[in-house]
């Protein structure tokens, strides 16, 4: 299992930027997948998921109207489109392979760092 994270960077508040993870190394679009974040000092913190066909998403309140994760099984390709972001939402971000239940024990990969300071 391999993930890789990318488009993190440096942004100020009400910017936004456009996450995505690149899998290998298993089926893919056999698995929910799920986006968390790690504020600096904080624990896991989950923000998004996804299920298998794309069809279904969920968001913690925080992030709700503002992020939206998408998915591209031809491509085996995660993504999450951020907008409208707030210095809270400063964190390395990761994506997970798993639904919700999984956010802190599933395979991920080693994160992009977002932040968003003026």
């Amino acid at each position: 299992v391999e993930l890789v994270e990318s488009g993190g960077g440096v942004v100020q508040p009400g910017g936004s930027l456009r996450l995505s993870c690149a899998a290998s190394g298993f089926s893919f679009g056999n698995y929910d997948m799920t986006w968390v974040r790690q504020a600096p000092g904080k624990g896991l913190e989950w923000v998004s998921s996804i299920n298998m066909y794309g069809g279904s998403t969920w968001y913690v309140d925080s992030v709700k109207g503002r992020f939206t994760t998408f998915r591209d099984n031809s491509k085996n390709t995660l993504a999450l489109e951020m907008n409208h972001l707030k210095p809270e939402d400063t964190g390395v971000y990761f994506c997970v392979r798993g639904g919700y239940r999984m956010f802190k024990a599933g395979p991920r990969g080693l994160g992009t760092q977002v932040t968003v300071s003026s």
